[in-house]
């Protein structure tokens, strides 16, 4: 198998739902990549840090206590700051409190820097494949 593309993925700020971090972390492990999971309650920093360590690709955001907005304001500015400008980030969870459209939610995140922001609910089969393609990932481990 050639070299793995690294992703960092996590539950940003005072959220602890770990199970579907798990099934994601699994589901990305599938897809052939290696997955750093730095678990609940992290922060911008654990994101930024991991991905500077480990040689990551993308940084994975998940939120499901609907406070990511405020979690999330400002990730993409550490990273250019920590000089990983070109990093993808992709977010997806119960983003923002009360009822919103989800066009409106998607608009705020991608101000914010992220490159793919998905709603409640998404499984990983739905936004794995756009992942890989962005990062020039076969899906079997391998670069293009």
């Amino acid at each position: 198998m050639g070299h793995q593309v690294t992703v960092v993925l996590g539950v940003i700020g005072a959220d602890v739902h770990a199970v579907g971090n798990r099934i994601l972390a699994y589901a990305l492990e599938q897809a052939g990549l290696k997955v750093i999971n730095i678990g609940v309650l992290a922060s911008q920093e654990e994101f930024v840090n991991a991905a500077i360590e480990t040689g990551a690709k993308a940084i994975l955001v998940s939120s499901l206590y609907g406070h990511g907005e405020l979690d999330c304001r400002g990730l993409r500015e550490k990273a250019t700051e920590a000089g990983i400008s070109d990093i993808l980030m992709y977010v997806g969870g119960n983003l923002v409190v009360g009822k919103r459209e989800w066009h409106e939610v998607e608009e705020i995140y991608r101000k914010m820097g992220f490159d793919q922001v998905y709603p409640p609910g998404t499984m990983p089969e739905e936004a794995i494949p756009q992942l890989l393609k962005d990062l020039g990932v076969d899906g079997v481990g391998g670069m293009h």
